[in-house]
């Protein structure tokens, strides 16, 4: 899988939940796209990612 452009390795489909958690983001406080498409928050436990897909994570940053 690639997660944000690095090639991440999964041995089995994982929870898009669990996947965050090890990567060390927030899923409150993240925006997820997998293979361009976005997944709603409420989806997250129940998505599967694969080894073939592309994970992209945004994180909301405020400034001003």
């Amino acid at each position: 899988m690639l997660i944000n452009n690095k090639e991440q390795a999964l041995h089995a489909p994982t929870a898009l939940a669990v996947i965050l958690l090890e990567q060390g983001f927030d899923p409150a406080k993240v925006a997820v796209l997998i293979n361009g498409e976005i997944v709603p928050k409420n989806k997250l436990a129940e998505t599967m990612v694969d080894d073939d897909d592309s994970v992209e994570v945004v994180s909301f940053v405020g400034g001003g």
